[in-house]
């Protein structure tokens, strides 16, 4: 049985035949790097350009902006499928979609010249700046302020733990343009690195996806335009929460990814791996961590595949996506230690594949917003 072919009722032939596609792709280019890029925290520069020419960024962009003009459906089925080969990867393709469906929504012409077509084509490299040192989960205690001045606004602020920091050309930027006015009161700025009082700060060293480069940015009385901003004034907060459902599909997709690999690779390593005289494979106990994995691998499949589908059909997805990305992420961490747990003290070894699911799985459960926040939002929806 094909693990990567487990049966998902939601898909066309065109979503199987573009995951046969990407799954080819992150077997022959993908997969075979990932330990070297892991161990180097190096960014993926020439799988990044492959990865443009094949379509694979902006993945529901309209084709007339460069993108694939593709539905979210065949975005997750995407971002599982370079996951399997290596998550850093397939988080550059995930923030790619969510920054350029900001620009493609909100951008003007200009916009879409400068930033999204670039983006889209590799030419440029994005970072999504919204966490900083007191405003993560919480966005009401954020800090950096746009104030107005002649012919444009003064950008003053830092972030921190930003993706793609430390190889962006450019950040999407979260600031505060009304300090009275709460969530309604930011803006979002397209900012270049090359302008004056940006500085990138220290690239972080991160316990999985090691090749996701991380890190902080600091605006110091950064002059910009005043068509520097995207989108309408006071409406930055809710055009970054427009886009949350979507990213946390594509974190869910990228946790079956995980999954699917640890599934695969304890089934190899069970088969051959021999004590007392038998493969390990007939052993009770690993047997039935196996039936778990793969148990919990279709359930988070099909919960990201009904969040999708949602968002392809045009409706809201915010319960969905929530229990989507709680579960698959939470099912992602668990497996993966069992997987180490059946390949024993080889499992623990760096350069075994199930070493770097393991702390690769962990993030998961963190960014795109916690468990804990995904817990709060169906709790929400559930209960009012």
């Amino acid at each position: 049985m094909t693990l990567g072919a487990l049966a998902s009722p939601l898909l066309s032939e065109r979503h199987r035949m573009i995951g046969a596609a990407v799954r080819k792709f992150a077997a022959e280019r993908v997969a075979p790097q990932a330990q070297g890029l892991d161990e180097a925290e190096a960014f993926p520069a020439e799988i990044y350009r492959e990865m443009a020419g094949l379509g694979l960024f902006g993945i529901t962009i309209p084709e007339a902006f460069g993108g694939a003009g593709a539905d979210a459906l065949a975005y997750a089925v995407v971002m599982e499928e370079l996951a399997r080969g290596y998550a850093s990867v397939a988080d550059q393709c995930g923030l790619v979609e969510l920054v350029g469906t900001l620009l493609a929504e909100h951008g003007t012409s200009a916009q879409h010249e400068r930033y999204l077509r670039p983006l889209l084509a590799a030419e440029r490299r994005c970072a999504y700046a919204l966490t900083e040192p007191e405003a993560g989960s919480d966005l009401s205690n954020l800090r950096t302020t746009a104030t107005r001045a002649a012919g444009g606004w003064i950008l003053g602020g830092e972030k921190i733990w930003i993706h793609n920091a430390p190889v962006c050309d450019f950040a999407c930027v979260l600031a505060r343009t009304d300090p009275e006015a709460g969530h309604r009161g930011m803006s979002i700025f397209l900012v270049d690195r090359d302008a004056p009082g940006f500085t990138v700060g220290r690239k972080e060293h991160k316990m999985g996806q090691r090749a996701s480069q991380v890190g902080a940015l600091a605006f110091d009385a950064v002059a910009l335009p005043a068509d520097a901003m995207l989108g309408p004034e006071g409406r930055g907060f809710h055009m970054m929460m427009s886009v949350l459902d979507k990213g946390r599909v594509g974190i869910a997709a990228l946790a079956v990814g995980i999954l699917r690999a640890a599934l695969e690779a304890s089934v190899e390593y069970a088969r051959v791996r021999r004590q007392f005289g038998r493969a390990i494979a007939e052993f009770q106990a690993v047997q039935w961590m196996v039936a778990d994995m793969a148990k919990d691998l279709q359930a988070a499949r099909l919960l990201v595949h009904a969040a999708a589908a949602k968002l392809a059909g045009g409706e809201r997805a915010t319960l969905e996506a929530a229990l989507a990305k709680c579960f698959a992420s939470d099912a992602a961490v668990a497996h993966t230690a069992n997987a180490v747990q059946i390949h024993g003290g080889s499992g623990y070894i760096r350069g075994f594949e199930v070493e770097r699911l393991y702390r690769d799985a962990k993030i998961t459960q963190i960014y795109e917003g916690t468990n804990q926040i995904q817990r709060m939002i169906v709790a929400r929806q559930l209960l009012g």
